[in-house]
């Protein structure tokens, strides 16, 4: 028995050899069924995706500028400096991940008339 898990640890079967196929098969079983009961804890955003185009832009090595519709932006209109950081957060996290910081934004309007926000980010 101990000569036989050598011989599977060292893969000392030569190709077409019942044993190598055994092997084979455990490895394919491996990575096929593996990921079924293996909690890898990557989930889904949360937050909902927006519902109209966003543009980014780098704006220097680790920064971004992200332009985001009004609509998607739901911001109350009496929300401090740092609901504001939150709310903006949200908002591009679906596009941009949540490793990213808000540094700082400014309301204007697109070629079509559209209010949109500006938002500087920083990874």
């Amino acid at each position: 028995m101990n000569k036989l898990l050598k011989s599977y640890i060292y893969w000392t079967y030569p190709r077409g050899n019942i044993h190598y196929d055994v092997m084979v098969t455990i490895i394919l079983l491996f990575i096929f069924v593996t990921p079924q009961f293996w909690d890898f804890g990557d989930k889904p955003s949360r937050a909902p995706g927006p519902t109209h185009p966003i543009q980014i832009a780098s704006d220097g090595p680790r920064s971004l500028l992200v332009t985001i519709s009004d609509i998607d932006v739901k911001a109350p209109a009496d929300a401090s400096v740092n609901e504001m950081r939150r709310v903006l957060r949200k908002a591009i996290e679906p596009v941009t991940g949540d490793a990213v910081t808000v540094m700082r934004w400014e309301t204007a309007t697109d070629l079509q008339g559209n209010k949109v926000w500006k938002i500087w980010a920083r990874r």
